[in-house]
């Protein structure tokens, strides 16, 4: 007689479920979580994997809250600020699609456009800095990056105010207009070009020597020029995601990249850390039908730039990554700059697979080194779903 195995019954934890930008996750707060996850490690890993459905070997995320793009498999924990003059702590974690892993290495810049409303519906942000009409200011200290986000919220009637008539290439429906402002968004020991130079010549075994700009603002991104890997810069997704060559032309750039930039010490250690860095490739204004169906045309942009994520494709593209091209597009002489036409600029639109983005940014040169104060940005935000995730109460370990 075969003995009856128990299964453990679900547990459910408090979560709500939120676009911000062209990117969507599930938002927790840190004492909502169960114990063993309140700190870093496996149980925390184990249990954000378990919520998005990962690893799936059939990247689809069906058992779990994930979307199967690097877009919709993010997970964003809040809690009490850390840091002086701050209202919040913000840890972001991309979950790997197919691999059992969370990468906390970067920040995602399109959520954090949720993070301030978020902070402010979830209750840890005083309600006497609540107007009843007008606009908060919430200052979020972002753990993976060690850095400042200022997130300028919209208030009605006493509370955030999502519906509006903001547009956003790669949104479907347009929403309330928030500011992001990404404050000294270059690494945090100065070394925003960690080379010492705005343009290297990066060697890519089976590609060749390319020029590239290698950046670490908003998050480390390797810029290459189009034209240099077979491509005009308006190519949409399925040209390159549907490409198995192409893909893995441009994961041997990146990793080839990290070791330059001086992120990982082997291409194995870049290969197993999937988030960062990212790798985009810039061209020219040219003119292109955008994913909608929408014509973008030259005069409406700066300058191309399509990047990938997690080994794919951007539909749009990455909040932080639209931080490094406002930021390298700031800097004269960088491929960014020079796709843009070259010279002084403190804001450039460029296009997307999506349609275009508009990003600003300032930099300056103090004793030879570049830096940049912040880069400002709008995006939108919503709540989609709010209550509780449950997942199989066995899922993760509960030692810790």
């Amino acid at each position: 007689m075969s003995q009856t195995k128990t299964h453990a019954p679900q547990i459910r934890i408090p979560a709500t479920y939120m676009r911000g930008g062209t990117s969507k996750g599930v938002f927790f707060r840190l004492d909502d979580l169960p114990k063993a996850a309140r700190t870093p490690g496996i149980a925390r890993d184990q249990l954000l994997l378990r919520v998005i459905g990962s690893p799936d070997p059939y990247e689809k995320q069906i058992d779990g809250m994930g979307g199967a793009t690097s877009s919709t498999s993010k997970t964003v924990i809040l809690s009490k600020p850390t840091v002086p003059d701050h209202d919040v702590d913000y840890l972001f974690g991309q979950v790997s699609i197919d691999r059992p892993f969370v990468d906390w290495s970067g920040n995602c810049g399109n959520l954090s456009a949720a993070v301030g409303a978020f902070a402010i519906t979830s209750g840890l942000i005083d309600p006497a800095r609540i107007p009843q009409d007008g606009m908060v200011t919430v200052r979020i200290w972002q753990a993976n990056i060690q850095k400042t986000i200022i997130a300028h919220v919209p208030i009605t009637s006493g509370e955030v105010q999502e519906t509006g008539d903001f547009e956003l290439d790669g949104v479907t429906f347009p929403a309330a207009e928030v500011q992001i402002e990404f404050m000294d968004p270059a690494d945090g020991d100065g070394a925003m070009f960690p080379t010492g130079n705005r343009v290297d010549d990066l060697d890519v075994p089976g590609v060749g020597t390319l020029r590239a700009t290698m950046i670490n603002a908003g998050i480390p991104t390797i810029f290459v020029n189009a034209e240099d890997i077979g491509y005009t810069g308006a190519e949409l997704q399925d040209a390159i995601n549907s490409d198995p060559r192409a893909l893995a032309m441009f994961e041997t750039i990146r990793v080839h990249g990290a070791v330059r930039m001086g992120l990982v010490s082997t291409i194995e250690e870049a290969s197993n850390r999937q988030h960062t860095p990212k790798v985009a490739f810039v061209a020219k204004p040219a003119e292109y039908v955008s994913s909608s169906g929408k014509q973008v045309t030259t005069d409406q942009v700066d300058l191309l730039v399509r990047a990938l994520s997690m080994g794919k494709l951007h539909h749009a593209m990455m909040g932080t990554a639209a931080v490094a091209i406002g930021t390298a597009a700031a800097v004269p002489e960088t491929l960014v700059n020079l796709a843009a036409g070259g010279g002084d600029r403190t804001a450039v639109r460029f296009g997307h697979p999506s349609g275009t983005l508009r990003v600003g940014a300032e930099a300056t040169q103090v004793n030879g080194e570049w830096t940049v104060k912040k880069a400002i940005m709008s995006r939108s935000a919503r709540v989609l779903m709010e209550g509780w995730v449950r997942v199989p109460g066995d899922s993760f370990d509960i030692s810790g």
